[in-house]
């Protein structure tokens, strides 16, 4: 079955490029803006969790490689969360959501897209403590339980969390998010094609165009910072995919 028509085809593969090298540029896999994108062009939603998660594995995996290259990267900061949302990623991927209530809960973490891109949760902190591990645990359970229902890694969530906790700074964050997101996509992939979902065969089309993108972002940003004005036009993007599937 084709989730996309030949004539926008390249519409959607060319703001997918842009969409996965800004998310990269701060350590995310892109899945809230693939999910927004396939919105906006009417994708089945049958097929839009499990291609945002294959985006998410390969442009996390190169987005880490690249912040570990420059030494952002805080083991003692990652593990307490990937402990637990490895699991629970597998648990809501497993798990089939309504289509409605699926259109609504990807809406609502859209709108928390957009405010992490608009910097409504401030800035890093001048200083910095230990992560407590008992809610870093409880954070990543939460995350990963809701990260494999929609077919999210969770970053989106995690690195504000972590700037506003003051548990380390944006460059930090944004590497344990890029493993975060690494981890939990495989873990939902696994659970969701273990409940017998199905992975279209035309992500093939859509892998190399997103680690193009997704490459250059993270060798941008793993050395310099994001550019604001494609933060804000992807911001736009992602507002009218929310309203679309708050209204739809």
């Amino acid at each position: 079955m084709e989730v996309l028509q030949l004539e926008v085809l390249v519409p959607f593969l060319l703001i997918l490029v842009v969409v996965a090298f800004l998310y990269a540029s701060v350590g995310h896999g892109g899945a809230s803006g693939y999910l927004a994108l396939m919105a906006l062009f009417t994708f089945p939603v049958l097929f839009m969790k499990p291609i945002a998660l294959v985006l998410n594995i390969f442009v996390s995996g190169v987005s880490f490689w690249f912040f570990r290259k420059h030494q952002h990267f805080k083991w003692k900061l990652f593990y307490p969360f990937a402990i637990s949302s490895i699991p629970a990623a597998f648990i809501g991927g497993y798990i089939s959501v309504n289509a409605g209530f699926y259109k609504k809960i990807l809406g609502f973490f859209l709108v928390f897209a957009i405010l992490k891109m608009l910097n409504v949760f401030g800035g890093e902190k001048e200083e910095l403590k230990e992560n407590n591990l008992v809610i870093s645990l409880l954070i990543g359970a939460c995350i990963g339980l809701f990260s494999g229902m929609i077919g999210i890694g969770g970053g989106i969530i995690l690195s504000p969390v972590i700037v506003l906790l003051a548990w380390g700074n944006m460059k930090q964050a944004a590497a344990v998010s890029a493993l975060f997101i690494f981890v939990n996509s495989i873990s939902g992939l696994i659970g969701f094609t273990i409940n017998e979902g199905i992975v279209p065969l035309e992500v093939l089309y859509f892998i190399p165009v997103a680690l193009i993108g997704g490459s250059l972002g993270a060798i941008y940003g793993s050395k310099k910072y994001s550019m604001n004005t494609l933060k804000y036009v992807l911001a736009g993007v992602l507002t009218i995919a929310a309203v679309k599937l708050f209204l739809v």
